[in-house]
């Protein structure tokens, strides 16, 4: 008998078998808040009926017809429909199937156009599990340990991570700055380096948001050094943060747009965006796949795309964060072992550290597994797994940001 393999770990027992909205239901009919929104992907929510309804009638008309050989209309309405929410400029788009996939295309795409060898990431990002996309992540090492050598012309640059150095956000950012400049000084010029590569809330790497005057220091030597600046909105687009757009927090505009998990609520789809300009510079016949742009899947986005503008589900991601985040404070203040809670809209994660100030995954993992049985599941993330986060699909209403609240706060009284 075939057996799924031992290298897949799941976070909590739950054998879904059926959803709605922020719920979970599993097969003996128990009822689970799923503040984990399969990593981000569910944005509307399981089972949205419009989401439904939109695939169903796709399904019924055409399932699969390969872009590259024959065109089709969810695709022609998802690239017209993508203007309403794209950054200015970004007026081209290329669509695949998954994050690792989008992120590697735009890594064609950056050095091809640039003709440069290099790409500058930072440290702490999390860009996917493929060679090129796990060669730039180092969120952890079990990411790219292995099964080296990993793709050369990657180097890694400080984030500004005020929890992680123990500064201030201001001396975080100062230093993250200056160590950019002394690598393009000593490791990779200006001139071999085709891009940064950036996250605007670190996502694996422990739910920790960027500054504005970071991303704005990347831009400008960026603009100065004829470096693209690539942002990796694959967790952080769709509404995520409170904003459609996660670098939208900090008023910068990238030259590559990465996006996937919630564009599709729940259908594999990913993608990048960049200018007619920037796009035509990669070589032809550089872009293509045989699944990207699945008819059923763009028909999902655009079905998650009328949903997010008639629910306003972008503003709804702001309120309802806030009030989470305010409940997690308070709980938080309640315990010494959670040091910081942090993030931006519905992308919030709490920080356990010992009494020595060390991370501690342990009480992480063990809170996390307890808020299972209490009926919230949610996941892990940083370094040493130890942040407990949370991201419910962006319909969660105030009621049950409230029922999770109280959730945790039971899960935390019976773990510490």
């Amino acid at each position: 008998m075939a057996h799924l393999s031992p290298l897949l770990k799941q976070a909590t027992p739950v054998i879904a078998d059926r959803g709605d909205g922020a719920l979970i239901f599993d097969e003996q009919d128990r009822r689970y808040l799923d503040f984990t929104a399969g990593i981000g992907v569910t944005s509307t929510g399981h089972a949205h009926p419009d989401v439904v309804a939109a695939a169903q009638a796709q399904i019924g008309k055409i399932i699969h017809a390969q872009y590259t050989t024959v065109m089709h209309r969810p695709l022609l309405d998802l690239v017209e429909r993508m203007s309403e929410v794209l950054p200015a400029g970004l007026d081209s788009m290329f669509f695949v199937n998954s994050g690792s996939e989008a992120v590697e295309a735009a890594l064609r795409l950056a050095r091809q156009a640039t003709g440069r060898p290099n790409v500058i990431t930072f440290h702490g990002g999390f860009h996917g599990r493929t060679v090129a996309a796990a060669s730039m992540t180092t969120s952890g090492t079990k990411f790219r340990s292995g099964f080296a050598p990993l793709m050369p012309g990657v180097h890694v640059a400080p984030f500004p991570n005020p929890t992680h150095y123990g500064w201030s956000q201001e001396e975080s950012t100062r230093f993250a700055l200056r160590e950019l400049d002394y690598l393009l000084q000593t490791i990779s010029a200006p001139q071999d380096t085709a891009a940064f590569l950036i996250e605007p809330v670190l996502g694996e790497g422990g739910y920790v948001p960027a500054s504005a005057e970071f991303m704005a220091g990347l831009r400008e030597r960026a603009d100065r050094h004829g470096i693209l600046l690539v942002v990796d909105e694959v967790q952080t687009g769709w509404g995520r943060t409170g904003r459609f757009w996660g670098h939208q927090h900090f008023d910068v505009t990238p030259d590559v747009l990465v996006t996937a998990k919630g564009i599709a609520s729940g259908f594999p789809l990913s993608g990048i965006a960049a200018s007619e300009e920037l796009m035509s510079r990669a070589w032809p016949g550089s872009q293509g796949g045989t699944y990207g742009a699945n008819a059923v899947a763009c028909a999902a986005a655009l079905a998650t795309l009328d949903v997010m503008q008639r629910e306003d589900l972008v503003a709804n991601a702001r309120d309802r964060g806030e009030q989470l985040r305010a409940r997690l404070e308070t709980s938080a203040d309640r315990y010494a072992q959670i040091t910081d809670v942090r993030g931006l809209g519905l992308m919030l994660g709490a920080e356990f550290r010992t009494p020595e100030g060390e991370p501690d995954g342990a009480t992480a993992a063990r809170a996390q597994q307890a808020a299972a049985e209490h009926g919230l599941l949610l996941l892990t993330c940083g370094a040493w797994s130890q942040v407990v986060r949370f991201i419910p699909a962006l319909v969660v209403t105030q009621a049950q940001v409230d029922e999770a609240a109280d959730l945790w706060e039971r899960t935390l009284t019976s773990v510490l």
